[in-house]
């Protein structure tokens, strides 16, 4: 019996908004050069809040960049949809795929993404009606007699975790599978995975995979300063962020998005794509008592998935919170399989926790990486927590030296994702 070759998913495009560039060019040249995008927030006073410091956005205006015929639907959108469906086409036009180029029935999408954080104006009015006194409990009555009825009509449409895929389908008539992933960090990793698991099968010749999150405003802010580890050495600014560092700390929040389209190698040959990397092997699971060893059995089935040994990987890059039991379980995971025998990467200091769309911008970061041929350093990694069993890339970018990076995600909750990727070469 005679098995057909696997299908072969490449990457041919890339679109990224975060708080260090927001396009790939800049995003890039931050990465490379070791800026920063972590500072006090300015979206609003964090004055009364532990933790001050965010990776925001700068100067964000879905409007301005938008397809014009779908400008109007941005009404209906929160930060968090308009980001992901903004990426989404920058993603599509760096890849030359304009709405029709491929049969809508072998385009579709899938996104990593979470319940958007709700603008205050949506519920103030209603939160007043229902609202008994200072520290009181809500008057649930009113809130249902009097509160309710003052709810913009369209308040949930904004919010939805499906809103980015189902817009983006719509503007780019994608007829194809279409999901939506909701484990928080792992999200973003976790739609690249059940993309190129879609065009192995054949269900499709393009996927169009991306995340996005924002939540850089006063409720979700006070909401993760209460029940989230962020740091609260508000004096360290863009250095607060300590990746596997005896001083970390806890981590902060990021905001932005990132997209790329996964094209069948055939598909993208045919029209003459520019290929950036390809996507090679993932896997996933639950490391529930967050350990280590179930992080280490994802990346060693991620790892035979792509047909390669740990000593093929050129570095691993990890989510690298800087919130020290998430790391200590993140590099116990990763030490297992690799030792300190591959470089470790960890670019969220750089720009913050985005949450679903970490894997996706994060795992950008290291295709650009191959694609340049260096490796940037790890910002504000300055000593090893005592005992940390992994050797985490700082300083200067080094040559990349092998064709394969591991992208690893975690939760707090021990989810695990991992994706192999692959330095272009026919």
């Amino acid at each position: 019996m005679v098995t057909a070759p696997r299908r072969r998913a490449v990457v041919t495009g890339l679109g990224v908004i975060s708080s260090i560039g927001s396009t790939p060019a800049a995003f890039w040249a931050a990465l490379a050069a070791g800026t920063p995008g972590v500072a006090r927030i300015r979206a609003f006073d964090p004055t009364p809040l532990p933790c001050q410091l965010a990776g925001e956005v700068p100067d964000f205006n879905a409007k301005a960049v938008i397809e014009k015929g779908y400008r109007k639907t941005l009404n209906a959108m929160s930060r968090t949809v308009q980001m992901g469906l903004v990426v989404s086409q920058f993603a599509m036009q760096d890849a030359g795929l304009v709405k029709g180029a491929v049969p809508p029935e072998r385009i579709g999408v899938e996104f990593g993404t979470v319940i958007a954080a709700t603008d205050i104006d949506d519920l103030a009015a209603a939160s007043k009606l229902a609202s008994v006194g200072p520290r009181q409990a809500i008057d649930m009555a009113a809130w249902g007699e009097k509160g309710v009825p003052v709810i913009p009509p369209m308040w949930m449409l904004r919010y939805l975790p499906n809103m980015p895929a189902c817009h983006a389908t719509i503007l780019f008539d994608m007829q194809g599978p279409s999901n939506t992933i909701i484990p928080n960090d792992c999200a973003g990793a976790m739609a690249a995975g059940e993309a190129l698991r879609i065009l192995r099968r054949g269900a499709a010749d393009v996927m169009l995979v991306g995340g996005s999150e924002s939540k850089i405003n006063p409720l979700s802010q006070s909401r993760f300063n209460c029940f989230y580890p962020l740091t609260r050495r508000n004096d360290l600014g863009d250095k607060a962020v300590r990746p596997f560092d005896a001083d970390a700390g806890g981590t902060v929040l990021g905001e932005g998005g990132a997209a790329f389209p996964l094209e069948e190698l055939g598909h993208a040959k045919a029209r003459n794509a520019t290929i950036l990397g390809e996507v090679v092997g993932f896997a996933a699971g639950v490391d529930r008592p967050k350990a280590g060893p179930g992080l280490s059995r994802v990346i060693r089935t991620a790892l035979a998935d792509a047909g390669i040994q740990p000593a093929d990987v050129d570095h691993v890059n990890a989510h690298g919170t800087g919130v020290p039991a998430l790391d200590r379980f993140e590099a116990n995971g990763i030490a297992g399989v690799f030792g300190k025998d591959v470089p470790v990467f960890a670019p969220l200091s750089r720009f913050g926790n985005m949450g679903a769309a970490s894997g996706v911008a994060e795992l950008a970061c290291s295709l650009l990486a191959l694609k340049h041929g260096e490796l940037p350093g790890t910002l504000n990694h300055e000593t090893p927590y005592q005992g940390c069993p992994i050797a985490v890339h700082t300083g200067a970018p080094r040559p990349v030296a092998k064709p394969y990076a591991v992208k690893v995600s975690t939760t707090d909750l021990g989810q695990c994702a991992a994706v192999v990727i692959r330095k272009w070469a026919e």
